[in-house]
């Protein structure tokens, strides 16, 4: 076998362009015209160069549409995540207000590198399936292809997936580009996209490897996320969606889609099962360090290389730098705030809360001063980074993104066998395993046998705590926004995030609260931030070490009775186009109707 051409961690194809990478924003999204010359026999009748080829599925992840867009940018505002998008008319306030029009430029980086991704995945799997090679006399060859078939299906899928979220039907192109050929492909119905991706994955995903036997490891796709993916577009397929009538509805054939997230979240239970590690908080902080254990959590994670990805730059712990700063780890802020409402919603011996809230911030000085209302999402930060990377430094962390995690296969299986049986046995034994990592031992007695217990009582009761887990479990990861709209309950949990905001408010105006309308914090003398009241109600702080900082009395505001964001950040999710239905489907870019020639047009969702 020849020297591979790329003889580094995978992660490393991020920081380059591939050379099969001729995205345009200027051109159609399927125009094949630099790749008529390629000869896809011979790309791929190695396995240094297929390796190449499947590579640049990847590098789109290092592109704007994924690092700072489709990963957090453009996923709120949930019940767990919020931001401002009326205070401003620029793009991403565009679509965190749900107003977002055709010549929004976000959107249509979106829908290009989507799209590019997707024609290179195509091209790969042309060139992979038409190679010989998936049945090489060579075992290391044969056993090459296929995963790398596999990788480019499950990342095309990905992909397909995001554009259903986000745009509704799609054109849907499983062909590489040859000159000459139709490009102007009218949409397609989402769930027939997503049967076909679904069935693609079961097609390929018993030939492909797992992650502790691959060069890469959870750095690269493997069957634990590919199965995983099954499940969750299974999931997808199966649950609700919004129709160009601002209604929304799910197929009847529902049920057989969650009988497949069932069986193949089971699947990689039974083959591929592992403990949950114990220490949550540390799952994330191997990400900042760079640590990639396999057979542990993290199932699969977007390998940003150093100069690449903006995690701890807009989300994160902020920290802020700059040239004045006494330290060198640079600046990073936070795009999504997490709402106090969030915050209290956890158990106070719930472990998870204070890894993913995060509480205090890095000032230039280099100490942690506590942020008030501006809760940020804890789970990584810049400041955790094992070297500083300079003092003026931003964006290009290397920090990791979290694909997939195990306990969200848990707790699909758990939220499959509810939908299709009931809180049986089997399904109380799953959340019961996400649930025991978030308390001590001495605690499960109550917090999390006799929880699931209660919580076993009905089908709808189990939902609803499968639906509260996953708050708890996966906040700031940036996938609430996927799980309210399959859940059909998104215009829902916007009104009762308002309402218990309001309550907060008016409780803490009033006296009555129980929370902390201020908390008492300090930096003990071994640098760690303490907080004297994190959730309750404190009259006064025992001695001065202590700092006074408003909490839950911020939310009041003497002229508007609640602070602005409260009634006005959540008021398109309630009260859109369609009262009590969010229009969370945004319109094609101005640029592919155009380049459509007439095949693609906006209709219906009130554009």
């Amino acid at each position: 076998m020849k020297k591979p051409l790329i003889d580094m961690k995978i992660k490393y194809i991020l920081a380059i362009i591939p050379f099969m990478l001729i995205a345009s924003c200027q051109k159609d999204f399927l125009d094949p015209e630099s790749l008529s010359s390629f000869d896809l026999k011979y790309i791929y009748s190695n396995v240094d160069d297929a390796r190449n080829g499947v590579n640049a599925v990847y590098s789109y992840f290092n592109q704007d549409a994924f690092r700072s867009r489709l990963s957090n940018n453009m996923t709120g505002n949930t019940d767990i995540e919020r931001q401002s998008g009326w205070t401003s008319t620029s793009d991403r306030y565009q679509i965190w207000d749900l107003n977002a029009t055709t010549s929004n430029r976000d959107l249509d980086i979106v829908w290009t590198y989507a799209y590019t991704a997707i024609r290179d995945a195509n091209i790969a799997i042309e060139g992979i399936t038409n190679s010989g090679n998936l049945n090489a006399s060579d075992a290391s060859v044969k056993n090459t292809f296929n995963q790398l078939l596999g990788e480019a299906y499950t990342l095309r899928a990905y992909w397909y997936s995001m554009l259903i979220y986000y745009f509704g039907d799609v054109p849907y192109v499983t062909d590489a580009p040859v000159a000459g050929a139709n490009f102007f492909i009218p949409k397609s119905n989402r769930n027939e996209i997503l049967t076909k991706e679904i069935d693609a994955l079961k097609a390929v995903e018993e030939n492909m490897q797992w992650a502790d036997a691959l060069p890469y490891g959870i750095e690269q796709v493997n069957r634990e996320y590919t199965l995983g993916m099954i499940a969750r577009l299974a999931l997808q397929r199966g649950g609700y969606y919004l129709k160009p009538d601002l209604t929304m509805t799910r197929d009847s054939d529902y049920l057989d889609y969650y009988a497949i997230a069932k069986q193949y979240s089971k699947k990689l239970i039974d083959l591929k099962d592992r403990p949950l590690p114990t220490d949550f908080r540390q799952i994330f902080m191997n990400q900042c360090k760079f640590i990639t254990p396999v057979n542990e959590e993290i199932l699969f994670e977007v390998p940003f290389a150093k100069g690449g990805g903006d995690v701890g730059w807009n989300i994160g712990m902020r920290v802020e730098g700059g040239s004045t700063a006494k330290h060198d780890y640079g600046s990073g802020n936070n795009y999504m705030a997490i709402p106090p409402t969030y915050y209290l919603s956890f158990d106070t011996k719930d472990i998870r809360r204070d890894v993913t809230c995060g509480l205090y911030k890095i000032t230039t000085n280099f100490v942690k001063e506590h942020v008030g209302l501006d809760i940020s999402q804890g789970k990584w930060s810049r400041h955790f980074l094992p070297t500083p990377p300079g003092r003026e430094s931003a964006k290009g962390t290397g920090i990791n993104w979290p694909m997939m995690r195990y306990a969200d296969v848990l707790l699909m299986y758990a939220e499959a066998e509810n939908e299709i049986n009931g809180p049986t046995a089997e399904a109380q034994n799953m959340l019961k395993r996400v649930r025991q990592r978030a308390f001590n031992a001495a605690d499960w007695g109550s917090k999390v046998d006799a929880y699931v217990a209660q919580a076993s009582a009905s089908k709808s009761s189990f939902f609803n705590a499968i639906v509260n887990e996953r708050a708890w479990e996966f906040g700031g990861e940036m996938i609430r926004k996927y799980e309210l709209i399959r859940w059909g309950i998104y215009s829902q949990k916007m009104q009762e995030t308002i309402d218990g905001l309001k309550k907060l408010a008016d409780d803490a105006f009033n006296n009555t609260q129980t929370g902390p309308e201020y908390m008492y914090w300090k930096v003990n003398e071994s640098g760690d931030f303490v907080i004297l009241n994190p959730d309750s109600y404190v009259a006064a702080a025992p001695d001065e070490t202590w700092t006074q900082t408003s909490f839950l009395k911020a939310l009041h505001d003497d002229a508007l009775t609640y602070k602005e964001w409260i009634t006005r950040d959540y008021a398109n999710y309630v009260n859109g186009p369609a009262p009590g239905v969010v229009r969370y489907i945004f319109p094609i870019p101005t640029v592919a109707i155009e380049n459509s020639q007439g095949t693609l047009k906006n209709e219906g969702y009130g554009f």
